[in-house]
């Protein structure tokens, strides 16, 4: 059987008949589906004509086409098919040429049948890995179902679905709410005006529209005339709203490779002219998607110098069970992700747990030890995420808020954001660490839980540090400065950019490094910008945002739902929960631009303090745990669990999905129980 579940389909190309096939017979008998060929041209011709072959018998001396120039022709064709090489006249040189060639294995006639058929089915889990190294699809189909259901990479019915939402958004009329919004003069009162949380409101000139604004700064094809703007403009936000639903449905089930889904994001934008071409590139080129890269390549370095160990032995010295990480260790993570990048420290932090991952698979190796690798994975993603409430320091997000605060002359100082954040930051971490300690305490399978002598007897074994590692150690540290300090003025590419030509120029890295990392992240995450930039320019994010405040109860406004046992918290809970959904599909900024100024005036009609609304929507705007494109850290996190080896991804979207809607959940239940109904109540607020 083959590693999804089907029997293995096998070629067998060898010019002697009887030889031949006897040994298909024999092959058939133990379950094998047996194709044959009588020399090289016919094997390469069936090879390439037939995608669901997984392992080649190949003779290494047939008339015409031989078996190695048969070889090389099957590997530019079908690179994943796994070739045994079967011959009478073996030799060294011969078995060597045919490794560089590519060959599963080289066995010499007669090879006994049953070595021979527990090799076939090493080759054919051999070509499951290889597909999923390459990010294509395993599956073969048995009827018209499973064909529709296919595999991951390959959805046929997601594929259909996606298709379905975008030719729905391109046929069906604009709705008219859409076209009024689009087309509302701004007043220059934020208070009252329409288009208030439009990104590039302070842009906009009196009396000037959302879609006039859109279409002057950036010139989509096809509009020249004003009498154009309502309806055009209408139509690429509706455009980019169907895009964001497919694209998030298309990242959820797998229906194709992630790096495929931001090409299709691209490919829709530029046909759609949602900009113009060179701003188009521009949202694909962010600064977060050049921190991803070069992060990617950064941790390469740091793991092949061996200097991850170290570090590892270094933070992880207290840890020295379950409980110790996930109730000491997690809530400190947190809050110190209030005050220093969530995503700095997850490049820093997650190659460590790898590290401690690795050495407890080696210990027991029998054991399935993914379970373990995904609590390490989400538990740092999601404390890192529910720090984001401590302070302003704490993200872009906090700091939109702050601007949008400062509108209405209420904008907090550096303490006074800290006083009804932090106190939501170490009590969100415990939950999160709870939350993981109940679902994944029976499912570990690790007799000795010591993180501390795992992480110093790993850093050991390296002997002393060698000048890879201190050069390393030395530039890496001049990135997290340049983060911390000149963030502002280089943003968090160029820090990481200058740290990878300094490590080229000392010899520590070399080009090929950067030509291993995962490319389908980088794009991945430059689909996701792109995305959030569309929907904002094009207004799509403010319709959104004001459908669902406009859609609230009124009881929730007024503070009498629920016979007005929620009191004031209504409101908050409500604008929190829609920051919360949107946070997943959009960036936490991007989200907090759209949600917020919209979300704060309604403050005054309710009878509460700005900061009350202001507050709920940065918070909230911490919580994109659903999702891999949420954060850079999430998609961080996601690349680095993926098994060099096999290609399988051991973090999968589902895990995202599954564990992120719980820990979704339970952060709202601190943040509406602990601080909406408690601390601040007590706090005045």
């Amino acid at each position: 059987m083959s590693a999804y579940g089907y029997p293995l389909k096998v070629l067998l190309a060898d010019d002697e008949d009887q030889f031949r096939e006897s040994l298909a017979e024999r092959l058939t008998m133990r379950g094998f589906l047996v194709l044959q060929a009588a020399n090289g041209e016919e094997a390469v011709r069936i090879v390439r004509a037939d995608r669901e072959i997984d392992v080649v018998i190949l003779d290494r001396r047939m008339p015409g086409m031989e078996g190695k120039q048969a070889l090389r022709e099957m590997k530019i064709f079908r690179p994943e098919v796994q070739v045994i090489m079967l011959t009478g006249h073996g030799s060294v040189g011969s078995a060597r040429e045919a490794g560089q060639l590519g060959v599963f294995c080289y066995l010499a006639k007669p090879v006994p049948l049953d070595e021979l058929v527990r090799i076939i089915r090493e080759a054919g889990r051999e070509k499951f890995h290889a597909l999923a190294r390459q990010d294509m699809p395993a599956v073969k189909h048995r009827d018209w179902k499973s064909r529709l259901k296919g595999a991951h990479n390959l959805r046929p019915l997601m594929i259909i679905l996606g298709a379905l939402i975008m030719l729905t958004a391109v046929l069906m009329p604009p709705p008219e709410n859409l076209t009024r919004l689009l087309n509302e003069p701004k007043t220059g009162d934020a208070r009252v005006d329409a288009m208030a949380g439009y990104p590039a409101y302070q842009e906009l000139d009196d009396r000037e529209t959302i879609a006039e604004h859109y279409v002057h700064r950036y010139h989509p094809p096809g509009v020249a005339e004003p009498s154009a703007f309502a309806t055009g403009s209408a139509r690429r936000a509706q455009l980019m709203i169907g895009l964001i639903l497919t694209a998030a449905l298309f990242w959820a089930s797998g229906a194709v490779p992630i790096g495929i889904t931001a090409l299709v994001v691209a490919v829709v934008m530029y046909a759609g002219g949602v900009m113009r071409p060179d701003y188009i590139a521009q949202a694909f080129a962010k600064d977060s998607v050049v921190f991803i890269f070069g992060v990617l390549v950064l941790s390469r370095v740091i793991m092949s110098t061996g200097l991850d160990r170290r570090i590892a032995m270094l933070l992880l010295m207290p840890v020295k069970n379950l409980g110790l990480l996930l109730f000491l260790f997690l809530p400190l993570f947190a809050m110190t992700c209030s005050f220093i990048s969530e995503t700095i420290l997850i490049a820093l932090m997650m190659p460590l747990f790898l590290v401690v991952y690795r050495q407890l698979r080696e210990e027991n190796p029998k054991a399935d030890h993914r379970p373990l690798l995904v609590m390490f994975a989400l538990m740092l993603c999601y404390a890192s995420n529910v720090g984001g409430p401590g302070s302003p320091a704490a993200g872009g997000r906090n700091a939109v808020m702050i601007g949008i605060l400062a509108d209405y002359d209420m904008a907090p100082s550096f303490l006074e954001w800290m006083k009804y954040g932090m106190p939501f930051v170490p009590v969100a971490g415990l939950a999160v660490g709870m939350y993981f300690f109940v679902v994944f305490r029976g499912r570990i399978r690790v007799r000795n839980f010591d993180i501390a002598r795992i992480a110093r007897d790993s850093s050991e074994r390296l002997g002393p540090m060698n000048r890879d590692e201190y050069v390393t150690a030395g530039i890496s540290l001049l990135v997290v400065l340049l983060w911390m300090f000149g963030g502002e003025r280089l943003g968090m590419g160029g820090p990481v950019l200058l740290g990878l030509i300094l490590l080229n120029i000392f010899g520590v890295m070399k080009w090929g490094e950067v030509t291993k990392i995962h490319w389908d992240v980088v794009f991945l995450y430059a689909g996701a910008s792109a995305l959030g930039k569309g929907l904002a320019v094009t207004g799509g994010a403010l319709f959104l945002a004001r459908g669902f405040v406009e859609g609230l109860p009124a009881g929730l406004i007024d503070g009498t739902i629920f016979g007005g046992l929620l009191g004031n918290a209504g409101l908050p809970m409500a604008v929190s929960f829609l920051t919360g959904l949107v946070t997943n599909i959009m960036s936490d900024g991007a989200a907090v631009a759209a949600v917020g100024p919209i979300a704060v005036p309604m403050a005054q009609t309710a009878g509460l303090h700005p900061w009350s609304l202001g507050f709920a929507t940065a918070f909230a705007s911490s919580f994109p745990h659903m999702l891999i494109i949420g954060t850079p850290a999430n998609a961080l996190v996601y690349i680095m669990c993926k098994d060099p080896r096999t290609g399988r991804q051991l973090v999968t979207q589902k895990d995202f999905l599954k564990h992120g809607l719980a820990v979704f959940i339970l952060s709202f239940v601190v943040l509406w129980g602990w601080a909406f109904l408690g601390y601040w109540r007590w706090l005045g607020l």
